[in-house]
């Protein structure tokens, strides 16, 4: 068997792939091992109409589609390049460059290479424009289409395409080898099985910081890897290492950079690192992430304030010392601007009184001191209720949920919603409006949900108007 591995030239392929590897008639000449200069990138600027994966020269590691879920949980399992090293290394064994060269031959091309983003049906779109061609592909449909379900369907196929005499032959002429030349193919097969190891997500991490933190990095690599960090931070595990890499400390930085896709892609790594994560959530407040997080809520530019606002929630969700610090920085007035400015950007609106009701939630769950005076306001609990006239399903909804959550405190008084804020005329317009939903083209589950929830928010202000005594029992 190392006879045989050492007497094949070694083929190059593309190991950007992160699912199957597929065949593709392309007129490309087979490179060895020592030809191969440039080396990969771990980085791919997103984009919606790119199909397939780019190299950056300076880089050790495959491109990562950042912009694809799939690729996002994908480098996460382990074990998907060993594999594919030992797929290279049973082909190689089954005489596979000998067999690239034979279809090669009767198909007309030049060589074959590895591809990452090939359908079975462009391939064998693109080939029926040669008759020849298409001729030999769909004779070796199951090989060239990217489907080897196994390593023994792998096997099969390099078996079914090797020239047994051939492969003899070559094994014989190793014999032959000088200890040097021996030495050579040797090093050159681990180099190959080097390249074909994946960093881990530390690594990976760790790589975009050094890029992050690389003053002569110009600004396109540096949004890649902002990009790549905004997919490695989002499972936990990662989240909790990024700090103990430095990472969260370069981001702080920039925040105050002068780009602006840095600063909102910078706010929005942190709002999904935080979420839902305590550890995290103290990390960035002790780094004194918050203060600049809800000075950039009042940037001019709106994705900046969404992501900005985004960050906020999800550092300061279910932390009482986050909200604690959060009102200390007057992000009670900043909720009331953002929910009494009909003209400011409809998602800041959504965010702003989502995260007051996930707040009042928070106090009635956790809480035994008083609510925070904001929530007794009648200027504020007029300016949520008002929030219901919307033509804004989503807001809407989100605003029920926020009166639902303040109805339910202690402090605040039946009065109030009653002869100041209307309530009770506003739950009754939307009630028609509703109505007039569910019978227009309208998704019918969502409307009725909405509706359900009114009911439920008039039910709870019925029982605060009883418990005032300003209704009979």
């Amino acid at each position: 068997m190392t006879d045989i591995l050492l007497s094949i030239t070694p083929v190059h392929f593309d190991t950007s792939s992160t699912s199957t590897m597929r065949l593709i008639q392309n007129d490309v000449e087979l490179p060895s091992i020592n030809e191969q200069t440039t080396t990969p990138s771990l980085y791919k600027t997103p984009s919606p109409t790119t199909t397939n994966s780019s190299y950056h020269s300076k880089s050790r590691y495959p491109a990562a589609a950042v912009a694809n879920p799939v690729f996002s949980q994908s480098i996460q399992a382990t074990g998907i390049m060993s594999r594919w090293g030992i797929c290279f290394l049973i082909m190689l064994s089954s005489g596979w460059a000998l067999a690239v060269a034979e279809v090669a031959n009767k198909s007309g091309a030049a060589g074959l290479v590895w591809s990452t983003a090939k359908d079975a049906s462009e391939l064998l779109g693109a080939v029926e424009k040669d008759e020849t061609s298409s001729t030999v592909l769909a004779e070796d449909a199951d090989g060239l289409d990217g489907g080897f379900s196994s390593l023994d369907g792998m096997l099969q196929w390099a078996i079914g395409h090797s020239d047994p005499s051939k492969l003899k032959d070559a094994a014989e002429n190793v014999k032959h080898l000088s200890p040097i030349d021996l030495q050579k193919r040797q090093m050159e097969l681990k180099e190959l099985m080097e390249r074909l190891k994946t960093p881990s997500d530390a690594q990976m991490m760790q790589i975009a910081i050094d890029d992050l933190n690389n003053a002569s990095s110009s600004l396109e690599n540096q949004l890649r890897a902002l990009e790549e960090l905004l997919i490695l931070v989002e499972p936990i595990d990662n989240a909790n290492d990024f700090n103990k890499l430095g990472g969260f400390a370069v981001i702080m930085k920039k925040l105050n950079s002068p780009n602006l896709e840095v600063r909102i892609t910078s706010a929005w790594i942190i709002g999904k690192a935080c979420q839902n994560n305590p550890l995290v959530q103290k990390q960035v407040l002790d780094l004194g992430a918050l203060p600049k997080l809800m000075m950039m809520v009042k940037a001019d530019s709106s994705e900046e304030a969404v992501k900005a606002l985004y960050a906020v929630s999800a550092m300061i969700r279910n932390n009482i010392k986050g909200q604690e610090h959060f009102y200390k920085e007057s992000g009670g007035l900043m909720l009331q601007d953002l929910l009494s400015k009909l003209e400011i950007d409809i998602r800041l609106r959504r965010k702003a009184v989502f995260l007051l009701g996930d707040l009042v939630e928070c106090h009635l769950e956790t809480s035994k001191t008083s609510a925070q005076p904001l929530f007794s306001n009648q200027f504020f609990l007029k300016t949520v209720v008002d929030l219901l006239s919307s033509d804004d399903l989503d807001l809407q909804e989100k605003a029920l949920v926020a009166i639902k959550n303040l109805l339910q405190l202690r402090s605040t008084d039946a009065m109030i919603f009653k002869d100041y804020c209307n309530l009770e005329k506003a739950l009754g317009d939307l009630q028609k409006q509703l109505s007039r939903l569910m019978t227009e083209d309208v998704p019918g589950g969502y409307v009725t949900d909405v509706e359900s929830l009114r009911r439920d928010v008039e039910l709870v202000f019925q029982e605060k108007l009883q418990q005032d005594g300003l209704v009979a029992t």
